[in-house]
């Protein structure tokens, strides 16, 4: 677990200035869940690249405008071709490493779920995971690398995804294959993404295959070398944990450099990782994170592995039909942190300074950042009324459940039978009225903020789940004090 040192900035183990040198530090746009306007984008790429970024991981899902037979998947604010290619064209001035990723066998939610595409589905109720046996199941893959590889020139890598793939071989026809072959599920998998990477290699020679590395973790040595998985694409090995088992991650990377892979990518989390319906992103533990992974990084043997790069991932659903989590401009100060640590090889005084400087911060807590001081970075407005909507929930809840009055003489059984002591109201009534009146215009100035960023169902969603609740239990609490202020009774 992250450490609890106050606000004083973590270093790293090592005291070298010398920055760690781990390639690429891919900042990962997770576009399944709140995908900001193409607008916005613009906006934050710069700032990215000032913190220390040098690339893109953009998992794009139904966002990707697709067309023919895949025009189903896209969703109805489908970025345009003429926007990827403005945000491109930014991104190449920046000197950024631009990685488009498509899931290609696990986390299909996104095109299983429509029925004309509902029978390419592993098990038949589970949208997740694509049947790998069906013809066309390789055919919908390569339409869609073909769509999004034809938008993206001069790609030097393509993630193929291949993450979580649940129930995998518990298909009826992974079943039959199973009970009259030695095959297993394992192999499976290996088959297919080894088939992915080869027609990426075969139709685009100048584009490596990356994908997501722990399907690997469990599948024996003999079995990955057979497969020879290692001539077709490279691992990104993913934790997200604040306290990662450096022994173990080293034994891993042992594991896959007896099995031919050379060549590594990492990843880390600036936010999205805390939980399913996470808020605020809690920035000491995802500090942490990097800090951990600097350490994996000083230990990797350079004689025989090369470094890739790092992707800090920001997922924005945990699947894509999970609730929110952070919203980007939310998870800004972290990503701010996590890449300055990545960057100098720790988080000093220097880089806290640093942050503070480019976000525009007056005052800058990595335990605690205020409402009260949202800086001046792109998005800063949301970030603040975001921050402000969770602490006046926090109030709310107190006020309504915790004050004597309200507990003892306007409860929800007195408030049903309207069995109320007119007196009692009053030592409640203008606290629970100006946490009222407070609690609407904070949602107003929200509402304002987000829709400059987001589109109507994202800001929509957000509210549902964060704003709505808390908004209806205070209309219905003074509607009733209301009633019970009139009658008198």
């Amino acid at each position: 677990m992250a450490d609890d040192h106050g606000d004083k900035p973590m270093k790293a183990d090592t005291n070298t200035l010398k920055p760690p040198q781990m390639g690429l530090k891919l900042v990962h746009l997770d576009l399944k869940g709140a995908p900001p306007k193409i607008s916005y984008l613009t906006q934050i790429l710069p700032l990215l690249s000032n913190l220390g970024a040098n690339g893109i991981l953009l998992e794009y899902e139904d966002m990707f405008p697709y067309e023919g037979n895949l025009q189903v998947l896209r969703s109805p604010n489908a970025y345009s071709p003429a926007s990827i290619r403005e945000l491109l064209n930014l991104a190449r001035m920046l000197n950024f490493e631009i990685i488009p990723l498509v899931q290609t066998i696990g986390h299909m939610e996104f095109v299983l779920k429509h029925k004309i595409f509902s029978h390419l589905r592993e098990v038949k109720y589970f949208p997740n995971s694509l049947n790998p046996h069906k013809k066309e199941s390789m055919e919908i893959v390569k339409f869609m690398i073909d769509q999004i590889v034809a938008l993206h020139k001069d790609l030097k890598w393509l993630h193929i995804g291949s993450d979580e793939v649940y129930y995998l071989g518990e298909g009826e026809e992974s079943k039959k294959l199973f009970a009259t072959s030695q095959t297993n599920a394992d192999s499976l998998f290996l088959s297919h993404v080894k088939a992915v990477a080869s027609y990426v290699l075969a139709t685009y020679p100048d584009v490596k295959p990356i994908f997501w590395d722990d399907m690997l973790r469990n599948i024996s040595e003999e079995k990955l070398q057979e497969s020879m998985l290692s001539r077709f694409a490279q691992p990104m090995i993913w934790d997200y944990n604040s306290n990662i088992d450096t022994h173990n991650m080293m034994l891993l990377i042992q594991k896959y450099q007896r099995t031919g892979f050379s060549h590594l990518w990492f990843a880390s989390a600036f936010k999205g990782a805390t939980g399913v319906a996470q808020a605020l992103t809690p920035i000491r533990y995802h500090l942490a994170n990097q800090l951990q992974w600097l350490k994996v990084v000083e230990a990797v043997p350079r004689n025989s592995i090369q470094l890739r790069g790092i992707a800090l991932t920001g997922w924005q659903r945990y699947d894509h039909f999970s609730v929110l989590c952070e919203l980007l401009p939310v998870g800004i100060p972290s990503l701010a942190v996590c890449l300055q640590t990545l960057k100098n090889g720790r988080f000093s005084e220097k880089e806290e300074n640093f942050v503070k400087s480019c976000l525009g911060f007056k005052a800058f807590k990595i335990n605690s950042v205020s409402s009260e001081d949202a800086g001046s970075f792109p998005g800063s407005d949301v970030f603040n009324r975001v921050t402000q909507i969770i602490t006046l929930q926090k109030s709310v809840d107190k006020l309504l459940e915790e004050n004597m009055y309200i507990k003892g003489w306007f409860s929800n059984y007195h408030r049903k039978k309207k069995f109320v002591h007119p007196i009692m109201l009053r030592h409640f009534e203008g606290a629970v009225r100006s946490a009222h009146v407070n609690w609407e215009r904070v949602v107003f100035e929200l509402s304002t903020a987000l829709e400059k960023i987001y589109y109507p169902d994202t800001v929509e969603e957000w509210k549902e789940e964060h704003v709505n609740p808390t908004l209806t239990r205070l209309q219905h609490f003074v509607q009733d004090m209301d009633k019970a202020l009139a009658s008198g009774t």
